[in-house]
This record gives C-alpha cells, sequence and structure tokens, in this order.
C-alpha cells in the first residue's frame, strides 16, 4: 500500500529533552544508526504531540482528526548513499487515538501502543501526563514558558536548540519484526520553538536504572511549539542489522 504524505497542525509539541551518556544510548540502538552527539552528551528525549486536522494532504481541513500522542526519542546519525544523514529513532510511540493506534504501520509509518493522557495547558504553562495501557510506560512533566533557555549543557541558546531540532525531522522506528525500520519525515516552512522550563518531571523510560544507570541520563532543557502548520512524509524503510532493545518493551 502507498502510505499517503499527511497534513496537520501542530497545536502542540513540548520537548523535554535529557543528556545522555552515549554507550547507554548506543544500547538502545539498533544499526546502523549512532548517537549524534553534543558536547559530547548523546541527546534523548519525550515528544508530547497534540495534532489537529490530520488527514492526507488532499483531504479538506473539515475531515482531519485531533490526537494526542508521545514518542519516545533518542537523535541519531548514519551513512547515507549522499553523506552524513541525521534524524531521531522512536523506539516507542503512543497515542490515545484508536484509529492512529490501527493505522500506524499500516496506513502510515509507525506502530503506535495505546496510552491514555491528562493535558492541563494554559498560556503560560502545559502539563501532560502519560500512561500507556500496556502499563510499561508513564510520563508526567510540567513546564512553563520562558523568555530564554536557561541552564542547558546541550546548548547555548534557544536558536542553537532550535536548529539542532529543526535539522532532524526524520524520525524512524522499529517494527515488530526488527528487520526493518518505518520513516516519517516532518515537514514546515512555520518552524517556530519557544524555551520552557521544567517545573517537575518524571519518566518511567529515563527514570529506569536499568535503562540508564544513576549519572547516564539527566534532564537538560524542555522546548514548546505550538500552533505549526505541517505535513508529514513517508520515508523509504531502512533495513536494521541487529535489534534494538526497545523493540520489545
Amino acid at each position: 500500500m502507498r502510505q499517503p504524505r499527511l497534513s496537520s497542525v501542530i497545536e502542540r509539541r513540548l520537548l523535554v529533552n535529557y543528556r545522555v551518556d552515549p554507550d547507554a544510548a548506543a544500547r538502545l540502538l539498533p544499526g546502523p544508526l549512532r548517537p549524534q552527539l553534543v558536547q559530547g552528551h548523546a541527546v534523548a528525549g519525550i515528544c508530547l504531540l497534540r495534532l489537529g486536522n490530520v488527514r492526507p494532504a488532499w483531504a479538506p481541513e473539515p475531515l482531519g482528526l485531533r490526537s494526542e500522542n508521545a514518542a519516545h526519542r533518542i537523535a541519531v546519525e548514519w551513512d547515507g548513499p549522499d553523506g552524513l544523514e541525521t534524524g531521531v529513532y522512536i523506539p516507542r510511540r503512543d497515542t490515545a487515538s484508536r484509529l492512529n493506534a490501527w493505522a500506524g504501520g499500516r496506513v502510515f509509518p509507525g506502530e503506535h501502543g495505546r496510552a491514555d493522557f491528562d493535558v492541563r495547558e494554559t498560556p503560560r504553562q502545559v502539563r501532560v501526563a502519560m500512561a500507556s495501557r500496556d502499563g510499561d510506560t508513564h510520563v508526567d512533566v510540567t513546564v512553563e514558558l520562558s523568555d530564554e533557555l536557561r541552564a542547558s549543557k546541550l546548548f547555548a541558546d534557544l536558536a542553537e536548540a532550535s536548529r539542532f531540532f529543526q535539522a532532524g525531522t526524520r524520525g524512524l522506528s522499529p517494527t515488530r519484526s526488527g528487520r526493518h525500520m518505518d520513516g516519517m519525515e516532518l515537514e514546515t516552512d512555520a518552524w517556530h520553538v519557544e524555551a520552557g522550563e521544567v517545573r517537575s518531571v518524571a519518566s518511567s523510560f529515563f527514570d529506569d536504572p536499568d535503562r540508564f544507570p544513576p549519572g547516564t541520563a539527566t534532564l537538560d532543557c524542555a522546548l514548546i511549539m505550538r500552533h505549526v502548520p505541517a505535513s508529514w512524509r513517508p520515508l523509504p524503510v531502512m533495513a536494521t542489522n541487529r535489534d534494538a532493545e526497545l523493540v520489545t518493551f
């Protein structure tokens, strides 16, 4: 089946980012991917995404759907036919949408688990809590809007952080077979992020000492994107040369 390009509006995209020990990150990646390093650290995080008006690019806006979604991500690089390429590896995607869970990996790239979300938003603060239906993954984060990016050891300022994430808009996700990865690329000509200050965060993924021994995953910063029109382009599948640990969780 030919997978369609999707149109949408990013109503809210909250990126909660961690500095990660490169060896700890590498253990979670299938080849040919390797961690993309910034200041000697791997970069990983959680994307908490509400999409509106999601539809095939040819469909009118009134047919678009709305959904809450979560993706755990690791910034990666690999050697492509034209040189070094960058993106993110997404070991797990979750969604509140029954349709997304059914269509992911079938109609569009990226298999999704089901999850329940509790979201509270004001113009200056966002709180998103997520619990997967299988009981394996939960997140609870509160972020306040900030006038600048503070205390990050990965990025000197908001502009540098924005450039980094804008260059990594290709997402690669494992399939159940473990033999290849699905891919999808975010495209927008209205890219804009704001700085956030994390007031509280709990993550079963990053707080797991078996996956990240103490000191190997440290909260670094948060970014917020709101009200940005975007499309999502399917990418060719990429073969893997070994299974990743996170395919199974």
